[in-house]
């Protein structure tokens, strides 16, 4: 059995579904977080059943690529049952999908989420006159918490066995009329594709450009009739056929809120509305925007220096005792300590400063600030010439480049994807940012590592710049839906900072492990210095060490290794006996910078094509060795 999850933005179906499977998709109290469809087997009464949560999306009309996505899915691919997913404090305006969903013809019900934000506003729905209306089941639910999940997945199961359809709710009558009369006209078209008929009508009424495309090369003849039906509508009402039929649905969901729903009180004022009045002034709230985010990587520098020192210390004493039971020159111990060293820089390196980021990170899109963030630097984002959405793939760049660049998929526009993506990659990941605190914050200071997330936030606007003046455009204004402030639940935190901890320990740990072993058989056969000095005129470009080459090399497979291998390439941990704070300084804002890891190249490739990975990878590059020079030498005259 095959259970889909469809619901508008920040609706709660990501947190719905990862109660159900384990946390396996990343939920945010931000929209625009789902941008491929996730799906996990869950058992349900001893049955086996898939569960898919689909992007979020306000229509079946497409407008980017993540809800074409969800319509694909809808349309092609073979389900059960669909869960539509709604935000019970915003019950009218959710509704209007719900209408969309009914023409499918397919078993559905209905989950009222959020149930106690709507008791908060004063809202009481009646579910049973809902359900009577809709023809299908309705079931209240509070999804981070937990409550009424059970009785969802029980009724679900329920209405996927007895195939229980919702019943078509008429628009006006001369609508009806004309829907009538293009049904009968795309009927042969609509049995060939499986699409119900009165559901394809309606997408071509509303002018839907895919299926108008589609129809074009299957029955060419009709659209003649096709365009007179719009023409009649648009005759008899003075608008765009697409408004009429927009704007019947809208009446239509309102009618049904009005039936169902009483307005018991007032909202009751809480905090949530003073806290916003500061978060969101227009001039204290980009002070507590700098505020905020400047201590919450000085915590997470404080919390990993103080774990790092003495798990060093504890590997140090490891590798000298080592040395009791393996000749020191000999290639065994080589292995050995590569092996030890890479554990090492996982455990005392990596993860002091990764699991601190991850955890805050998530505090911070389950409290809701993200959005505000958004809004706050939406006129900044205009300044360069992109679209204010384009702070939402910025934002998840912070935890990993790859969902960062899949996420340009919420754009509307082409151009808007490219430029985003390429910038994306820009900003300091997870793994960055563990070089920049375990290398800058550590050896220079925390003050340093503020410049360079200042710098690198310079450097995107002057990037973006660029790249909007090289592919101009007018961009559109930004409409984010903004969610209410959340207390995060710590069991939620926890998954989805493992969720997202699990790709370092299962992926680039043991990419980590096997490169300290490969870099130590390089330099105990003197190989590293063939690559070393062809890389020389990069090294010596910037004023780095000749033997940091080989640490380039490993930091595109991920980026954590340029750190981890930069100890063991030169040696020694205390980095400022052999390197001068300007080119340690140098060696951070170049990696920072330069070409992408492996994984986020492969996502570019998948979503920009080939050409333009790698004009980004050229252009991330430039940007690097620009940077480099700049830091060597203006960091000669400040240390």
């Amino acid at each position: 059995m095959r259970i889909v999850l469809v619901g508008q933005p920040n609706c709660g179906k990501s947190t719905i579904f990862n109660h159900l499977s384990g946390y396996k998709a990343v939920a945010s109290n931000f929209p625009g977080t789902t941008v491929k469809y996730t799906a996990s087997k869950i058992y349900i009464n001893s049955h086996l059943c898939e569960c898919i949560d689909l992007p979020g999306t306000y229509s079946l009309i497409a407008s980017d690529a993540a809800e074409a996505e969800t319509r694909r899915f809808l349309l092609k691919e073979s389900y059960d049952v669909i869960i539509n997913v709604l935000d019970a404090s915003l019950l009218g305006r959710s509704l209007e999908l719900t209408l969309e969903l009914v023409e499918l013809r397919k078993p559905m019900l209905v989950v009222l989420n959020m149930i106690d934000e709507a008791d908060r506003k004063g809202i009481e729905i009646d579910s049973r006159k809902l359900s009577q209306i809709l023809g299908i089941p309705v079931v209240e639910t509070i999804a981070y918490t937990g409550q009424g999940l059970t009785e969802m997945v029980r009724v679900a199961f329920k209405v996927a066995l007895e195939k229980k359809l919702p019943q078509s709710l008429l628009l006006s009558k001369d609508v009806e009329n004309v829907v009538e009369k293009v049904e009968g006209i795309i009927a042969p078209f609509a049995e060939e594709t499986h699409i119900p008929p009165r559901f394809l009508a309606l997408k071509l009424l509303e002018k839907d450009k895919a299926f108008e495309n589609e129809l074009g090369r299957c029955l060419s003849e009709s659209r003649k009739e096709i365009k007179k039906a719009q023409a009649q509508l648009e005759e008899t009402h003075g608008r765009p056929s697409d408004v009429v039929i927009a704007s019947e649905r809208h009446a239509l969901a309102m009618n049904i809120y009005e039936e169902v729903v009483t307005i018991v009180r007032s909202p009751q004022k809480d905090i949530r509305e003073k806290i916003d009045d500061v978060l969101m002034h227009k001039v204290w709230g980009y002070f507590f925007l700098v505020l905020i985010f400047y201590g919450f990587f000085a915590l997470v520098f404080k919390v990993g220096s103080h774990i790092e020192t003495p798990l060093m210390a504890v590997f140090d004493h490891i590798l000298v005792r080592l040395g009791h039971y393996f000749p020191q020159k000999g290639l065994p111990y080589v292995v050995v300590e590569g092996i030890v060293q890479g554990i090492a820089g996982g455990i005392a390196i990596v993860l002091p400063y990764l699991v601190p980021f991850l955890l805050g990170l998530a505090l911070l899109e389950d409290s809701g600030y993200l959005p505000r963030v958004a809004f706050l630097v939406d006129t900044f984002m205009h300044r360069i010439g992109l679209h204010g959405k384009s702070i939402i793939p910025f934002l998840l760049g912070y935890g990993c480049s790859v969902p960062a660049v899949m996420a340009t998929r919420i754009l509307e526009s082409e151009r808007d994807r490219f430029i985003t993506a390429i910038l994306a990659t820009l900003i300091p990941c997870s793994a960055r940012t563990v070089i920049i605190l375990g290398l800058v914050s550590y050896y220079l200071g925390p003050g340093y590592a503020v410049l360079v997330y200042v710098l690198n936030l310079i450097v995107i606007g002057m990037a973006g710049r660029l790249l909007s003046k090289v592919y101009s455009e007018v961009t559109p204004g930004l409409l984010l839906e903004v969610p209410n402030y959340r207390i995060p639940a710590l069991r939620t935190i926890w998954f989805k900072s493992w969720y997202r901890l699990k790709e370092f320990v299962v992926i680039a740990w043991p990419i980590l492990v096997i490169g300290s072993v490969i870099l130590g058989i390089l330099q105990y056969f003197h190989w590293d210095s063939i690559i070393n000095h062809l890389l020389s005129p990069l090294t010596l470009l910037l004023g780095l060490p000749v033997a940091v080459g080989t640490t380039l090399i490993f930091g595109i497979l991920r980026k954590e290794l340029s750190l981890i291998m930069l100890l063991q390439a030169l040696g020694t941990k205390e980095v400022l006996t052999v390197m001068t704070k300007t080119q340690v300084l140098t060696f951070t804002i170049f990696v920072v910078f330069y070409i992408p890891c492996m994984a986020t190249i492969a996502a570019l490739w998948r979503e920009i094509g080939l050409k333009k990975t790698i004009m980004a990878t050229v252009f991330t590059f430039g940007i690097a060795c620009l940077l480099g020079v700049m830091t060597r030498f203006l960091g000669a005259g400040i240390f």
